[in-house]
């Protein structure tokens, strides 16, 4: 008795490889006019989107990303007159997301997250409202992954 193989080309077994989470929706993160929800149920939401990847997204990972922000928020709030300056430095933070990404740490979520967030940085005081956000996105990924 012979078998004939069935060939699944460009598929998979299992299918594992090739999910992707759904796109995270940060649509409601907004540094501008904030929100009275922006740093509890839109954090929140973030928080939980992000920590479904159990792949990837480790705290460790995001804290580094949050450490970062909160040492450019400290700069810029300590001399407010050089925050042009260090603009540039601060949306250098996309290329470490796009970094860690293409080692796997984290996911595109994540660097959306980031990215969308990063976009809306213009002034010190958008810069404090991101970090602030970071923060309580930090806060509540930490009760969802507790362990990692």
């Amino acid at each position: 008795m012979t078998y004939q193989s069935q060939s699944r080309t460009g598929q998979n077994r299992g299918g594992y490889e090739d999910r992707q989470p759904t796109p995270i929706d940060t649509s409601k993160v907004l540094f501008k006019n904030i929100a009275s929800d922006l740093f509890d149920d839109v954090a929140r939401k973030a928080a939980e989107k992000i920590a479904e990847n159990k792949n990837s997204n480790k705290p460790t990972q995001l804290r580094r990303f949050y450490d970062e922000i909160v040492m450019w928020e400290n700069k810029a709030s300590l001399n407010p007159s050089k925050f042009p300056e260090y603009l540039p430095f601060v949306r250098m933070i996309n290329a470490k997301a796009a970094y860690a990404r293409g080692r796997k740490l984290i996911d595109d979520n994540y660097v959306k997250l980031i990215a969308d967030c990063l976009k809306q940085v213009e002034t010190t005081n958008d810069l404090r409202h991101f970090k602030l956000f970071m923060e309580a996105f930090m806060g509540f990924y930490k009760e969802k992954r507790p362990k990692d």
